[in-house]
């Protein structure tokens, strides 16, 4: 089940890891990495392959009042992003991009990604409203950055088109 089926939370952004498809971690890989983080940490619906690899998981963190959905992507959508993000790092929209040459290099050969819809967690007292006082981006960034070592790739802001 999707956290946009469950109205205990509510989503607020989303990020994209981009990899080689040959770095592609298995449902193994990215179950040991997440739950090595830390024990506030609830995995869910992890799903796999049939050759094992991963698909997608549900992550909780109570504690920080978030989780996140995190799903597999590859094809044409993805590669029409790596090509829209190195266009944009050479017509010179470094202010857009950020990319450094060994990044643009690694977006380069990137052919995956995994999606991470990062939701909070709604509380009675945060109830109808659009403040992110309970919401702790702590836990976000830390998963974002285990994930982007197990895949050796990079992390994208896609509202910003900036590398994390």
């Amino acid at each position: 089940m999707s956290l946009f089926e469950d109205s205990g939370f509510q989503w607020r952004e989303t990020y994209f890891i981009l990899f080689p498809i040959a770095r592609r971690p298995t449902a193994a890989m990215v179950h040991e990495a997440l739950q090595r983080l830390d024990a506030r940490y609830r995995l869910s619906e992890l799903q796999q392959s049939p050759q094992a690899d991963f698909e997608s998981v549900t992550l909780k963190s109570p504690d920080d009042f978030a989780a996140m959905d995190i799903s597999y992507m590859q094809g044409d959508e993805v590669q029409e992003q790596v090509q829209d993000l190195l266009k944009s790092a050479r017509a010179g929209k470094k202010s857009d991009t950020l990319l450094d040459a060994k990044q643009a290099a690694l977006l380069a050969t990137c052919d995956a990604r995994l999606d991470v819809l990062h939701f909070e967690q709604i509380t009675e007292a945060g109830a109808g409203h659009d403040d992110e006082e309970f919401l702790d981006p702590g836990a976000l960034l830390v998963v974002l950055e285990r994930l982007r070592q197990i895949c050796h790739g990079l992390v994208i802001d896609p509202q910003s088109g900036c590398v994390m």
